[in-house]
C-alpha cells in the first residue's frame, strides 16, 4: 500500500474539531463524473477525506489530490476487494488522525446528502451501543432502466435496528478496529459479513429514516445485472462457509432457496417425469406461482415501481446467484478461495 498525503491536507495537530473526530474513506476505480461528484459533495462536511484508489487509468487520483484528499494506491500485487480498499483507508485515516472517532465509509459512485455527517456523528454520539448507523440511499436515475430501478428498490430496507449496512455507512472506529475491519478476500457481502462479526460482540446495527447516499448503479444491460446477481450467489456461499459454525448458520438459508429453485425444482421436474410420471413436469409451475407472489409484494411495499418486471428479475435471479455459488465452490475444492477461510 502507498500512501500520499497531498500538501492541502493539513497535520492532524491543525484540524479543524470536526475533522479531529471523523473521516470519510471514498473507494473508486475509474469512476469518473460520479467520483468529482462524490468529493465535491464531502467538501464543506467537516471531515479528513481519504481516496483509496484501485487500479484507476482515468483521472482519480488527481482529482482527488486537487480537493485536499489523502490519497490511497493499492498496490496490485493482491486482487482488489472493496473490503481491502476500505481497510487500507482506515488505516490512512487513523495514521492521518490518531484520535478519530467515526470513519464514514463512501463508495465513489455516490453523492452524500448534505448534513449526513453531522447527523451520523450526532446519532453514534447518543447512541453508545451502537457501532454503525446508515441511512436511505436512494438511485440516481431509477427510471432509466429496469436494472436501476431493482437497486432502488433493494436500498429501501427497514428503517430501526438492523443485521446488516451496505457499503455506505459511518462506523465507531473503536468498533470497527475491535473486530479488525472487512475481511480483505470476500469479493461481495462483505458488509453483511463484517456486521455478523459486529453483533457478535455485541454491537447494534442500525439505520436512520434520512437521506445518506445518491448511488448511480448505471446498469444498462443484461450482462451486467447478471454478473451483479452471480457476485450476489457468490457472496452468500462465501459468508456461509466462513461461518458455518455459527449457531443457527449464516446464511445457509439464503442459500438453500438459491438451490432450491435453481436446482431442486427443475431436476424434480425433469427426472420425475422421466422416471415416475410427465404429470411431474407441473412441478415447474411453482415458477409462475413464486412469480406471483413476489409481484404481489412489490405492489405492496412499492405501488408505484414497475411490480411484474422485478418479480421476473428476482425469479430469473436464481440461476445466476447459483453459477455464483457454483463458482466460490469450484474454487474453494481448487483451494483457490482457502485465503477467504484463513484470513485473520
Amino acid at each position: 500500500m502507498t500512501t500520499t498525503p497531498t500538501p492541502a491536507s493539513p497535520p492532524a495537530t491543525e484540524l479543524p474539531e470536526d475533522r479531529s473526530r471523523r473521516a470519510v474513506v471514498v473507494i473508486g476505480r475509474n469512476e469518473g463524473a460520479r467520483l468529482v461528484r462524490c468529493l465535491d459533495s464531502l467538501a464543506e462536511q467537516g471531515a479528513l477525506l481519504v481516496y483509496v484508489d484501485s487500479g484507476s487509468t482515468d483521472n482519480s487520483l488527481d482529482e482527488a489530490r486537487s480537493r485536499g484528499a489523502v490519497v490511497v494506491e493499492l498496490e496490485r500485487d493482491r486482487p482488489f476487494t472493496a473490503g481491502r480498499a476500505r481497510n487500507a483507508g482506515f488505516r490512512a485515516a487513523r495514521e492521518a488522525v490518531p484520535g478519530v472517532e467515526y470513519v464514514q465509509f463512501v463508495d465513489g459512485d455516490c453523492e452524500v446528502a448534505a448534513g449526513w455527517l453531522d447527523f451520523a456523528t450526532a446519532h453514534l454520539d447518543q447512541d453508545s451501543g451502537a457501532a454503525v448507523v446508515c441511512g436511505r440511499r436512494k438511485e440516481r436515475f431509477p427510471e432509466r432502466t429496469v436494472y436501476n430501478n431493482l437497486c432502488d428498490v433493494e436500498w429501501d430496507t427497514p428503517i430501526g435496528d438492523a443485521d446488516a449496512c451496505g457499503g455506505d455507512f459511518m462506523a465507531r472506529a473503536e468498533a470497527f478496529a475491535g473486530v479488525t475491519g472487512f475481511n480483505n478476500m470476500i469479493i461481495a457481502g462483505e458488509e453483511p459479513e463484517l456486521c455478523f462479526r459486529l453483533r457478535a460482540k455485541g454491537w447494534r446495527i442500525t439505520r436512520a429514516d434520512r437521506l445518506m447516499t445518491i448511488h448511480d448503479a448505471d446498469i444498462t444491460r443484461l450482462a451486467q445485472w447478471a454478473r451483479r446477481t452471480a457476485r450476489a450467489g457468490y457472496a452468500y456461499a462465501a459468508r456461509a462457509t466462513l461461518h458455518w459454525r455459527a449457531p443457527g448458520g449464516y446464511c445457509r438459508r439464503e442459500n438453500a432457496r438459491i438451490v432450491f429453485w435453481a436446482a431442486v425444482v427443475p431436476a424434480a421436474a425433469l427426472l420425475g417425469s422421466l422416471v415416475i410420471s410427465p404429470w411431474c413436469a407441473l412441478l415447474l409451475l411453482a415458477y409462475p406461482v413464486q412469480f406471483l407472489r413476489i409481484r404481489s409484494y412489490f405492489r405492496r411495499k412499492q405501488p408505484a415501481a414497475p411490480a411484474a418486471a422485478h418479480a421476473f428479475f428476482m425469479v430469473l435471479g436464481y440461476w445466476p446467484q447459483f453459477w455464483g455459488q457454483l463458482m466460490f465452490f469450484s474454487r474453494l475444492v481448487t483451494g483457490r478461495e482457502q485465503r477467504i477461510i484463513e484470513y485473520k
